[in-house]
């Protein structure tokens, strides 16, 4: 590494206020250097002296540019850590706007930094005029672009345009649509948990809806779903004759999604022995059709979701950790139904008029009691709980007007029941929700509890309509 002198040019505070700056090197005297020049005109500083330190920062907090240096081990003039940092970066967030430090002489190393995606680059030792300048043009360029993004995805989620019908209005959902609103437009992956039946999916179909890849597809596979012996194939596709039943070639999901977003439902179920498939396309872009050797290059987003704590599964060693990586640049929380109370009333109205008019009934009203019970009940199910029911209730009401016995909510004491006053698919379902309840959602571990394969729990989850995302 070459030590780095300072000149003692200084320059009057301009009106970067509140930028916040990320800077790595792995000298502290280049640290503190860059510290005495920069917080003065205004920049908040946040230092690291390694790559994993960068994105440690990157994963938990915002900024408006990265300032990295491009080697961080002695005796290493390469550039290659700092090139590879550069491309992490990249991946995660496109409009992230970094400039890259260079000894005297790595000219070379500058441009290839360029070619990847650095804005700029400034040389050791700097020039103060010139390396404000640059950081002073970045910021203000990388706030107009993230400006005109979040505008426009704004403007999409009013006009509603090609979205799914998107109903959050309570203070528990507003960080949930910041998220979204500033999250949709970009590249970056994006992991969605909560409770089943939350309404992931529609978190999903908005953020492609939001994105630049709007007007290609969204292909969604329900991962945990896929027996172990179809998984490469569906995901991947296969050339004829690969196994028995391949008798012609088959195009998989990431090559249906090719220019448009992937999404995939329950990861946390996709067995271990298929995660390190899964991972090498996420992090190359390239995969083979089972029964080639013919490499083919992808390109789509990556959504995901799930009901488990995957950090949990990786403590287990059911998931991995760098495969968890992959997919949780962001990170979408969505609150279960009882915690935003306030929706449940324009919810219901929603889908209450959007089955009078499936159905071809008369238009609906809900009985005061009614909307009462529904803002009073605990939805275990969640929105598709409430969704179900509103449907039920149009289909079994008589006349314009849905009374509370039209809705079949479970009594609080449902599960007291006696076994013996069950019927034989009401044991079943029981036993099923209690299995999931019990393994917090985890479809492998419940289907071994019951006895199951993963398949046949999936075939009855279907069949008595408990849903997932």
């Amino acid at each position: 590494m070459t030590t780095t002198a300072v000149s003692s040019m200084t320059m009057p505070t301009s009106s970067t206020s509140a930028a916040r700056l990320l800077i790595a090197d792995d000298q502290r005297d280049v640290l503190e250097a860059l510290r005495l020049l920069l917080k003065p005109e205004g920049f908040v500083i946040e230092a690291v002296t390694s790559p994993s330190g960068v994105l440690d920062a990157l994963q938990s907090r915002e900024f408006d540019a990265v300032l990295i240096d491009l080697n961080y081990t002695r005796d290493t003039t390469s550039g290659q850590e700092g090139l590879d940092l550069l491309s992490r970066i990249q991946a995660n967030d496109s409009t992230l706007p970094v400039i890259v430090m260079t000894a005297w002489g790595s000219v070379d190393v500058a441009v290839e930094a360029m070619r990847r995606g650095a804005r700029d680059f400034i040389q050791k030792p700097w020039e103060n005029a010139r390396l404000l300048s640059v950081l002073r043009t970045q910021v203000e360029l990388s706030g107009a672009l993230r400006h005109g993004q979040r505008l426009e995805a704004e403007n999409r989620l009013l006009r509603a345009e090609g979205l799914p019908k998107f109903i959050a209005n309570s203070e528990a959902m507003q960080p949930v649509l910041r998220l979204i609103t500033n999250v949709g437009p970009s590249d970056a992956n994006v992991l969605i948990t909560g409770e089943h039946g939350s309404g992931k999916e529609v978190v999903a179909r908005t953020l492609h809806a939001l994105s630049s890849r709007a007007s290609r597809p969204l292909v969604a596979v329900n991962t945990g779903g896929l027996p172990e012996g179809i998984f490469e194939s569906e995901l991947f596709g296969h050339v004829k004759g690969a196994f028995t039943d391949a008798r012609t070639d088959r195009i998989g999901r990431f090559e249906l999604a090719h220019g448009g977003t992937l999404f995939l439902d329950e990861i946390a179920n996709v067995p271990m022995s298929q995660q390190a498939k899964l991972l090498r396309v996420l992090e190359s872009g390239e995969m083979e059709r089972v029964g080639s050797s013919q490499t083919r290059r992808v390109d789509v987003r990556i959504i995901s979701a799930t009901n488990a704590n995957l950090n949990a599964e990786v403590d287990a060693g059911r998931f991995r950790q760098d495969l968890l990586f992959r997919l949780n640049t962001v990170e979408v929380q969505v609150p279960p139904l009882r915690e935003r109370r306030q929706d449940i009333s324009q919810l219901a109205m929603y889908f209450l008029s959007r089955y009078a008019e499936r159905y071809r009934k008369p238009a609906k009203t809900l009985d005061p009691s009614a909307m009462q019970a529904m803002l009073e009940y605990s939805w275990p199910g969640n929105v598709r709980e409430l969704d179900h029911a509103v449907e039920r209730a149009v289909l079994l009401s008589s006349g314009d007007l849905v009374r509370v016995s039209d809705l079949s909510l479970r009594a609080p004491r449902e599960n007291t029941q006696r076994m013996e006053d069950l019927s034989l698919e009401e044991v079943e379902s029981l036993l099923i929700r209690k299995a999931i309840d019990r393994y917090g959602g985890n479809i492998s571990q419940a289907a071994d509890a019951l006895g199951l394969s993963r398949s046949a729990l999936y075939r009855r989850l279907q069949k008595y309509g408990i849903g997932s995302s």
